[in-house]
């Protein structure tokens, strides 16, 4: 038999004897699953062994959070399963942060899990841990393999359990419980249509909206996940409704229509912010309403505080749970889409009577804010001002519009966590789903750069670019290996303002100036990456922004990975966490000089 043949994947039908191993690989099989990313490790190498005669392709990574990120970029670009895999016990508690992030992003990422050995358990043997805990607030459903027989019926609903919950599943697996000899049949995935909501809740949700004077429509990730961002323009033009993007789902409603206004939450726009305000009535589309994605911004306390709330969600859980709702559709957000539309059609609609005016305001607002980036020149507290006197690098809004300028249409972006990676959310405009990736409220440092190297496995003739300050890329920077080694061409945008920016605004704010632990020391980011063997260039002038962004992007279709490394002023943004800090107050004397 030629090579060919051994790596074509199979599917196996009815009671067939196998060992768990094959039963295993061939659940994997009938899922679709293709990439599993992980670091190889003696409890799942009888596993391993199979993949490449299933045509499954391991990627081997530096550390196993980035494997857990990359199986969560995967997901969120492709729609299916992202599956990561390693070694039992730290190997296994390494996935943590990152199925973590998984879980508030909505990915049904499946984490398989090997165990130490059943005859060992419990006696504090090699790498041993009791592993259900440590997932069981991260994850929507837990299968243990509890006899070797099982192994196919659990790994499926495993499987099954992610997409239909739309969040992380772990699949625990003893060790010894990959070999014998049984008869295993191979579990089909269940595939559940999704449905509008209830009849009632729907026809209440068309009549407050054909009330509406002033609607506005948030587009959130449900639009995206449900594949529903076509419903939601269809429905958008019929109301002649101003949508906005939910927090950090810059990608849920396409940025070049003439009625989409932009990002709410940290530093999104203020154009969105200021017609939200105005809103008598609030669809929000697939969103939570999570309350980091609603806080006072720019010094707008934008939330309409008498507008009719309807939400949807396909988690009924979510109704309600943080803003006050009239109506709750649990419902996906195509499908309820679409019926608001069929039932609006024909309609006397009370917004029709203003549809011209909304659109000028409309068109006024984003003009107004478009006008306000271009001109945002330096920050603008006295310590910004301070910094940006002394410094010659560049500002860091006028290198994101640089960067906004350049950007390939098609390209997909990740951001981590951080002060100059937030700020990139006034920039960040999209006009396709799937196109931007963040940790959302885990907020977790180094997750970017992993994160695009699995989107860009999901989708390689896309280009795929991370944005990630410095502080953020000392935790994740050893994945240009993967990059490098598996031949996965990416970007990396990094942000050299020698310091914890996010952390820095709060000493600054609250803390009178004293910092600690927030300035950074940083070797040269590019020559790290040359050494490692990725390309590496150092920006210092705005006019090289642009031309390199595109030249890095370009090179990707030369399978060459490139980090670009921004040399910005220390200036910093909003602060992050308004919510979280007050004023100091101290009670001992020798701390009286610290408040």
């Amino acid at each position: 038999m030629g090579n060919e043949a051994v790596i074509q994947r199979t599917m196996v039908s009815g009671k067939t004897r196998m060992t768990p191993s094959e039963a295993f690989v061939e659940t994997l099989v009938a899922n679709g699953v293709k990439h599993v990313f992980g670091i190889v490790g003696s409890a799942c190498m009888d596993a391993l062994d199979l993949f490449p005669a299933a045509g499954i392709r391991y990627v081997p990574v530096v550390h196993e959070q980035g494997a857990g990120h990359m199986a969560d970029g995967y997901s969120r670009v492709s729609g299916r399963h992202g599956v990561c895999i390693a070694q039992n016990g730290p190997g296994i508690t390494n996935f943590v942060t990152a199925v973590a992030a998984a879980y508030w992003a909505h990915s049904p990422v499946v984490v398989i899990t090997p165990e130490a050995g059943t005859m060992t358990m419990g006696l504090g043997g090699f790498q041993e841990t009791d592993q259900l805990p440590i997932f069981s607030r991260i994850t929507k459903y837990q299968g243990h393999v509890n006899n070797p027989r099982r192994m196919a019926e659990i790994a499926g609903r495993c499987f099954d359990r992610a997409m239909l919950e739309m969040a992380p599943a772990q699949l625990n697996i003893p060790r010894d419980y990959f070999y014998g000899d049984y008869e295993f049949e191979i579990p089909q995935p269940i595939v559940v249509e999704r449905g509008a909501g209830g009849e009632r809740s729907v026809n209440e949700a068309a009549d407050l909206l054909a009330s509406a004077r002033f609607p506005v429509i948030i587009a959130g990730g449900g639009v995206i996940m449900g594949e529903g961002v076509n419903a939601c323009v269809a429905l958008a033009e019929l109301l002649g409704a101003p949508v906005v993007n939910s927090y950090l789902h810059n990608d849920s409603f396409p940025a070049g229509h003439p009625l989409w206004c932009g990002a709410l939450g940290y530093q999104g726009s203020k154009a969105g912010m200021k017609l939200i305000s105005r809103a008598d009535v609030v669809l929000a589309l697939g969103t939570r309403l999570g309350p980091f994605g609603t806080l006072p911004q720019h010094g707008l306390d934008y939330w309409p505080k008498d507008a009719r709330i309807i939400q949807v969600d396909a988690d009924p859980r979510m109704l309600g749970l943080v803003k006050k709702i009239t109506v709750g559709i649990c419902g996906d957000a195509k499908a309820a889409a679409a019926a608001l539309t069929a039932r609006l059609k024909g309609r006397a609609l009370a917004g029709q009577a203003n549809k011209d005016g909304r659109l000028a305001e409309i068109r006024k607002e984003k003009e107004a804010w478009e006008k306000e980036l271009a001109e945002w020149a330096h920050e603008r507290d006295p310590y910004s001002l301070e910094v940006a006197r002394n410094a010659k690098e560049m500002h860091p809004r006028q290198m994101l519009r640089e960067l906004e300028q350049a950007m390939p249409r098609d390209a997909m972006v990740s951001t981590d966590i951080g002060n100059i990676c937030s700020v990139a959310n006034s920039y960040l405009r999209f006009d396709r789903p799937r196109s931007m990736f963040a940790a959302m409220s885990f907020g977790n440092c180094g997750y970017a750069f992993p994160t695009v190297i699995g989107a860009k496995l999901a989708a390689p003739d896309r280009p795929a670019v991370a944005y990630v300050g410095d502080g953020a890329w000392g935790m994740s920077f050893g994945e240009i290996l993967t990059c490098v080694r598996d031949n996965i061409p990416v970007t990396t945008v990094v942000f050299n303002n020698r310091q914890w920016g996010a952390e820095k605004k709060n000493q600054v704010d609250f803390y009178s100036r004293r910092f600690v632990g927030t300035d950074l020391v940083n070797p040269s980011f590019a020559a790290i990456a040359r050494a490692m063997g990725a390309e590496g260039r150092v920006i210092d002038k705005l006019s090289d922004v642009g031309p390199a962004l595109a030249a890095a992007c370009a090179a990707q279709r030369e399978g060459k990975t490139t980090i670009l490394e921004m040399m910005v002023t220390r200036e910093l943004g909003d602060p992050f966490r308004r919510d979280a800090l007050s004023k100091p107050v101290r009670f001992l004397a020798k701390y009286q000089d610290y408040i």
